[in-house]
């Protein structure tokens, strides 16, 4: 699994499920605006630190970010 992409797509989705701008994100965050941009384009590698300050602004929990759904077809 792509975990990058995984936590990316789901902070886009809570992000912008919040009405939240990146820029927006990032100022109450605490983080740089290009490094959410990276971190929701699968990009880039946040902490554990930066994970934590996100799901707070967010309101979930970090964990929320590792949510995926498979994509399997069962017969």
């Amino acid at each position: 699994m792509e975990w990058e992409k995984i936590v990316g797509a789901n902070v886009r989705r809570l992000r912008k499920a919040r009405g939240l701008s990146q820029e927006t994100l990032a100022g109450e965050a605490g983080i740089a605006m290009r490094h959410i941009g990276r971190i929701e384009r699968g990009e880039g590698n946040p902490t554990v630190a930066v994970l934590a300050r996100l799901a707070e602004v967010l309101g979930v929990h970090p964990k929320d970010f590792y949510a995926h759904e498979e994509n399997k077809v069962r017969d």
